[in-house]
């Protein structure tokens, strides 16, 4: 125990550092900032909803240079093709003169992948990525290869302009961790983005945290005990995002048409182990599934016509179900 508690304490440290660098660039956000550092050490991918301008891209820039990771940015635009992001084959001069197929990587060989307005390519170069960020590979001309680990992507959206887009399907948007909105700065922070983008002085970071250090770290993560009591929270809340299952909600079975997949349970334990960690904790609490929830859900749950003409956002739904599950729960169990 004393050991897992000095290993706790030494990852409390890097990612403080981590942070910190993060920070001299990046003003405010400390709420995505901590997500993606959650979906990094979870082993999960993210996906970032704002409008432009708030820093989304240059957030991902400033993370590839703090972990010392290689970095490919991928803009998806309509006519972007499937063999633009995995690579393809091509014909090259051999010196004895003859002619053979050499692979071309394509930018998905990297390990931070930066996947930019993704809902502007066409399904068929969006689905390129699925089988990238489920398996960490990628198939060309019938081969597997592998891509370098440790491998994440981070896809950034804007909710407002929906024309020429194209939202990506459920499948896809269950590959991803967490879900984190992008808001508008306050005044005191679009005050020090003003001074650091206009002064004389460009911030510039240094690498805190390695590739190999970031597989260890994931490693812990996953060492990370969770009582079968929490475990069962998890579980709940997941369950209770399925209209017609003993645990739905009213909300539920009145606004939503399909629940979250067994991949919602998963981002909630990995995603509260990853928590229980940064806080010093060697176990999951319930506190640290509530944290996760909305990031880890608000993307699974599939809204019906109802809750849209209502005004109704999986966001509202969330809420719903945490207060729910705690009502079932804080009877039976200490928190």
């Amino acid at each position: 125990m004393e050991e897992a508690m000095a290993r706790t304490e030494q990852v409390r440290g890097e990612v403080a550092a981590l942070r910190a660098e993060v920070g001299k660039v990046i003003v405010g956000m400390d709420e995505v900032v901590d997500g993606v550092l959650v979906c990094v050490l979870g082993d999960g991918h993210a996906l970032l909803e704002g409008v432009p301008g708030l820093g989304k891209t240059m957030l991902v820039r400033t993370l590839a240079q703090c972990l010392d990771l290689p970095f490919s940015r991928i803009q998806f635009t309509p006519d972007l093709m499937p063999a633009d992001v995995v690579g393809t084959n091509i014909i090259e001069e051999t010196p004895e003169g003859g002619r053979a197929f050499r692979f071309q990587p394509g930018p998905i060989f990297g390990s931070i992948i930066l996947a930019d307005e993704i809902n502007r390519a066409t399904p068929k170069t969006q689905s390129a990525l699925l089988e990238a960020m489920q398996e960490h590979s990628v198939t060309v001309a019938g081969q597997v290869r592998r891509l370098p680990e440790p491998f994440f992507v981070l896809a950034t959206q804007n909710p407002i302009e929906m024309e020429g887009t194209y939202p990506l399907p459920e499948a896809q948007l269950d590959r991803f961790l967490f879900k984190l909105l992008v808001s508008y700065p306050s005044l005191e922070e679009l005050g020090t983005i003003m001074d650091r983008t206009t002064g004389a002085e460009v911030p510039q970071v240094k690498p805190v945290l390695s590739g190999p250090r970031i597989l260890e770290m994931r490693a812990l993560v996953r060492q990370v005990p969770i009582a079968p009591h929490v475990r069962e929270m998890a579980l709940r809340l997941v369950l209770a995002t399925h209209p017609g299952s003993p645990a739905a909600t009213e909300m539920t079975n009145k606004y939503v048409r399909y629940g979250a997949s067994p991949r919602a349970a998963q981002a909630l334990v990995l995603a509260g182990k990853v928590w229980a960690l940064l806080d010093g904790r060697w176990n999951v609490s319930f506190d640290d599934l509530r944290r996760a929830a909305p990031p880890a859900l608000r993307h699974r749950v599939l809204l019906n016509f109802e809750a849209e003409a209502e005004g109704i956002t999986a966001d509202a739904l969330v809420a719903d179900i945490l207060a729910a599950v705690d009502r079932t729960i804080r009877p039976e169990l200490e928190v």
